[in-house]
């Protein structure tokens, strides 16, 4: 444990390094002086480099730090879009993935943009294969049109192909939660999950089962791993490598419409703990908010989609957008 402490630490250095190192380290001697024991044995061993010496060139040493860095982005789950012209972020689909394709890039003419969809994409109700003849189907009407597809999960999708990412194609791709997307001088975080409120109904039904963890993927119809969650680790560590200025999620701050979801009243009836998880979900996205905001990063826009509605409004200078199934909005 001591180990991933001092790691973490040292990769915490590391990021924040990076960013001042051009602006601030004039001389080598200084650069090096300026990393830690924990830190250089981190980075040779990382980078399989005999040891940093105060002798090497500095431009050495940026390369070999930037090496390092890249490994560790890839880790912490930072995509980079440096194509794409614009950003759009879609509500839910609900499997409807080749109407979303054609509305983006035939309907609507999109070119060289990354949509971004804010959960219950539908992934989860049918076996691997399908989704990748879906995307087979797809893909030369996205590569066509230079788009990209990435999704963030809904409580109607398997986190299982967000968590472990079984759809990683260059246009296609889905992304584990606090996943940070980077296009058009965009940082955006990307953070899934809400509360299904016809779980009891889900979990009566013939086609729910148990889920197997020899078959992660198997077929289903709702996942008790639904919920959003709050990872301060990897906000803090965020803190030191991004400056987040939009954020896409499934469900919304407690703060924001809808106070209550279409059908909530009904449900409650049968299921006593209903209510308690749907305020968790809305509690998760407070504390998400309260970090952003406390660490200074210069958040201006939230997408959200899940309750099948329309809203937009600015509070405290942060543009929210609830979006209605398949409701297109452009991130500018």
């Amino acid at each position: 444990m001591d180990k991933q402490v001092a790691f973490s630490n040292a990769f915490i250095q590391l990021a924040k390094l990076l960013f001042f190192a051009t602006r601030r380290i004039k001389k080598s001697h200084l650069f090096y002086k300026r990393l830690n024991p924990v830190l250089r044995k981190t980075i040779t061993h990382s980078c399989n480099i005999s040891p940093i010496s105060h002798t090497y060139p500095m431009k050495q040493q940026k390369q070999i730090i930037h090496i390092f860095a890249d490994r560790k982005m890839k880790e912490t789950n930072i995509y980079d879009f440096p194509q794409a012209k614009g950003v759009v972020v879609s509500g839910d689909i609900h499997g409807n993935f080749t109407q979303l394709v054609y509305k983006c890039c035939v309907q609507y003419g999109m070119t060289d943009t990354l949509i971004v969809v804010a959960g219950d994409c539908g992934f989860g109700f049918e076996r691997p294969g399908y989704y990748e003849a879906l995307y087979n189907k797809c893909s030369k009407r996205l590569s066509k049109a230079n788009n990209w597809l990435v999704f963030i999960r809904g409580n109607h999708d398997n986190p299982a192909y967000f968590n472990l990412q079984p759809i990683r194609h260059k246009r296609w791709m889905t992304l584990p939660d606090y996943s940070v997307v980077k296009a058009c001088g965009h940082t955006i975080l990307c953070v899934g999950g809400a509360t299904s409120i016809d779980r009891l109904w889900r979990m009566s039904v013939g086609e729910y089962h148990l889920p197997n963890p020899d078959e992660p993927l198997a077929p289903n119809v709702y996942w008790r791993d639904e919920s959003p969650f709050f990872d301060k680790e990897r906000l803090e560590m965020m803190d030191g490598m991004c400056f987040i200025d939009t954020v896409v999620t499934h469900t919304s701050p407690s703060f924001c419409k809808l106070s209550s979801h279409q059908g909530l009243h009904d449900w409650l009836m049968r299921d006593e703990s209903l209510m308690d998880d749907v305020k968790y979900e809305r509690k998760v996205m407070d504390a998400v908010y309260a970090h952003l905001q406390a660490k200074g990063h210069p958040l201006r826009h939230w997408y959200y989609g899940h309750f099948h509605q329309s809203w937009h409004a600015e509070i405290d200078g942060v543009m929210f957008n609830m979006l209605d199934i398949m409701e297109l909005k452009e991130l500018r």
